[in-house]
């Protein structure tokens, strides 16, 4: 389940970056929808973090070293 919800968070991190890139070249400075988008990315990114490491603490996923 917390996998699931990681690949959603980064998907929709993703989304973000797009939308703000398209606003960023089509609104030219006239809205705020280029600083919600970064705002968005940000909140994004910090349930992210959180989301791995309560996914680590948990036990749901583990870090593998490379052999």
């Amino acid at each position: 389940m917390i996998k699931t919800l990681i690949i959603i968070n980064l998907v929709l991190i993703l989304a973000s970056l797009a939308s703000g890139v398209l606003f960023l070249a089509k609104d030219d400075g006239k809205t705020l929808r280029v600083v919600q988008s970064l705002t968005l990315r940000v909140a994004l990114s910090f349930t992210l973090i959180g989301l791995l490491l309560i996914g680590y603490f948990t036990g749901a996923i583990t870090p593998h070293q490379i052999q």
